[in-house]
C-alpha cells in the first residue's frame, strides 16, 4: 500500500507539474522528486520483501495493509510539508516578501 499510495501521488504530481510546465511557478518539480523517489524506495522495499517471503508477499493480513497505507499516507503529507517549506522559502510569486514587508496603514 506504500508503494501505491506515493505512485499515485508521484503521478497526480508529474500531471499537475507537466499542466503548468512552462511557468513552473508552484515548483511541483521539487514535489515530483520527492514522490518519485519515494516510490522507488518503496519499489525497491516491495523486491527484497518479495524475495523473503515469495507469495505469502500477495495476501497480506488487513491489519498490515492498513498501516501500510498510514504509512503511505504520512510519506505524502510529509513531502507535501517539505513541498511547502521549499516555497515559502523561495516565494516565487512574493507574497510572503509583501506580507513581511507591507507598511501598516494609518
Amino acid at each position: 500500500m506504500t508503494l501505491l499510495t506515493t505512485v499515485f501521488a508521484a503521478i497526480i504530481c508529474t500531471v499537475l507539474w507537466y499542466r503548468n510546465a512552462p511557468d513552473s511557478q508552484m515548483k511541483l518539480g521539487i514535489l515530483c522528486w520527492m514522490y518519485w523517489g519515494a516510490s522507488l524506495m518503496w519499489f525497491v522495499d516491495a523486491v527484497f520483501e518479495y524475495a523473503q517471503i515469495h507469495e505469502a508477499y500477495f495476501t497480506p493480513a488487513p491489519a498490515d495493509m492498513l498501516n501500510d497505507f498510514y504509512l503511505g499516507l504520512s510519506v505524502v503529507a510529509l513531502g507535501l510539508v517539505i513541498w511547502l517549506a521549499a516555497l515559502l522559502v523561495k516565494d516565487p510569486k512574493g507574497v510572503v516578501k509583501a506580507a513581511l514587508f507591507k507598511k501598516g496603514t494609518k
